[in-house]
This record gives structure tokens, sequence and C-alpha cells, in this order.
């Protein structure tokens, strides 16, 4: 998925190859009227842009691409994934170490979910791993409070619909239950809005913390809260080779 930049390639993929933002978010900035192309303000993202193109995102040209990067980071409760927030909450991107490229993350985490948010220098590498085509699964503990039903929690292996959303098969195991409050293990691949929330909440039980603990064959491992640790561009290559063909 390398690209020779002489043959050209769509303005919002070089913009989220840049890693100034996505290519949905670029696709935003031209439709308001905030890049130009060779001094030129643009009107649409239809266009094709080569190696000696000029890019200007608000008056600033568009930095050249730096190499791809990955980053794991250990997101805390309390804190959205977005890089401005309308209700003035305080952000993941508010919260990383100032040293750190600017990185747009791969999915979001709901306010409340805290573990492995996956961060990269790369739009176009963010967008790839989000492809469900991809086959990667996102784990997940999760602490709930009720009693949950063993034979429910395993029929969610064939899938489930709620109020006429389809939900895929989930994986879904009990591992501790204390009181009136117990642990479960989660696979799944859609990661829907609030998926696991709603789907316990439909078994009767009330999601109370909510852990990723794995993003494919990312892991979450002893990375403390907050933290940030980039992987190293081999191993990087090696688990997502199919991206840099």
């Amino acid at each position: 998925m390398t690209q020779d930049n002489h043959k050209g390639e769509r303005i919002a993929k070089r913009i989220a190859r840049a890693g100034h933002c996505s290519r949905r978010q670029a696709e935003a900035l031209i439709a308001e009227g905030r890049v130009s192309l060779n001094g030129k303000i643009l009107e649409t993202p239809a266009c094709v842009v080569t190696a000696p193109d000029v890019i200007q995102i608000d008056g600033k040209i568009l930095a050249d691409k730096e190499p791809t990067r990955l980053f794991l980071y250990h997101k805390p409760a309390g804190l959205v994934t977005t890089a401005r927030d309308e209700k003035g909450r305080k952000t993941v991107f508010d919260a990383l170490p100032p040293d750190l490229p600017r990185v747009v993350s791969v999915g979001r985490l709901d306010l409340n979910t805290e573990g492995l948010l996956l961060l990269t220098n790369d739009g176009e590498l963010s967008r790839h791993l989000e492809l469900p085509s991809n086959g990667w699964k996102r784990r997940y503990r999760v602490r709930a409070y009720g009693h949950p039903d063993v034979k429910a929690l395993e029929a969610l292996s064939k899938g489930m619909t709620i109020e006429g959303v389809h939900y895929a098969p989930i994986d879904a195991t009990v591992e501790t239950m204390r009181g009136d409050n117990c642990w479960i293990a989660m696979g799944l691949q859609e990661g829907k809005n609030r998926e696991i929330r709603k789907v316990l909440e439909h078994l009767g039980l009330k999601v109370n913390r909510l852990i990723r603990v794995a993003y494919g064959p990312f892991q979450l491992g002893n990375l403390a809260e907050g933290a940030v640790r980039e992987m190293p561009a081999r191993t990087m290559r090696e688990q997502i080779s199919g991206f840099f063909k």
C-alpha cells in the first residue's frame, strides 16, 4: 500500500498520510474551504496531487509525510477520543505526552472505557486498521453488576439483534464472580457504538467497568494507565504486512 507520489493520489489521502487528520476529516476541511492547492482554495476533494504540489491547510503548508509510526496508549476513563469536544471535556489528545508527533486514533473508545487505544501518525494506516475485513478481534475485560446466565452468554456466539440492530457473534466467558459483581472476558469484531454495554444490559447485567485489553495482535499487557509505547517498526510491519505491500 505504499504510494509513489509522482503517480498522484487523492488529496484527502495525501493529507491523511501526512498524519494531519483522517481522510474523512480532510474531506470535511476541504468542504469548509480551509484547504488550498498551489495557492487556490479547493472546493472539492475530487482532485489528484503529485509530489511537487503545495497543499496548505488554514494557511499552513502541509508537512511532508514522516515514516509511519504506531503507538499503544493506555487510555484512562474520563477522556473522549476526539480532537475537539463540543462540551469542553478533556480529550485523549490533551493527555498525550508533548513529545509525540501529531497522531490520530484507530477507532474510538467511549468516555468511560479504559484500555488499549492505537495511535498513528498515518491517517491511512488508521483507516486500514479499522476495516472489518481484517478480521481482528477487539478483546475486553468487563466488570458487570448482576448474576450472569452462562447459557445466554454462550448464545452470543451466534449473534444477537436488539431493537432492530444486529450484533455479530461475540465471545463471552465468565472469569470470576464476587458478590453481585462478575468479570467477563469478551471478544468482538465489529465494535458498534456501546455494543458491549447494550448487549449485557439486554441480558440483565449493568457494566460498571470496561477495559480493552487487545486490538488484533496488539496487547495492552502491563502498559501503565496513561502511558504510551511505540511499536518497533519491524514488529509493526510484521503484524500489518498487508498495509505495506
